[in-house]
């Protein structure tokens, strides 16, 4: 276990082994919880939580509108597993 120290600023400096493990760059935003415990720090969500019936129709598709059915999905999706089991990436 590492230890830091709350500098006259209000900085606390997170050890160079925890920034690398986790990937935290400079800039890196995060959350801070106060707990009975102490304080919980968490990275900061790139996107607010959204449903995807707030995300369909987002992207602007330019091309002949597609009719797909859920059986055509399906076996779109059995195919894309397939290549990728193929390519042993599962």
């Amino acid at each position: 276990m590492e230890t830091t120290r709350l500098s006259v600023k209000g900085q606390i400096v997170l050890p160079k082994a925890l920034r690398d493990s986790k990937a935290w760059k400079p800039g890196t935003e995060f959350v801070v919880e106060e707990r009975p415990e102490g304080v919980l720090l968490r990275p900061a969500r790139l996107f607010p939580k959204k449903s995807i019936d707030e995300l369909i129709g987002c992207l602007k598709y330019k091309g002949k509108p597609k009719k797909l059915t859920s059986t055509a999905i399906q076996k779109a999706i059995d195919r894309e597993v397939k290549r990728r089991h193929d390519l042993g990436r599962y």
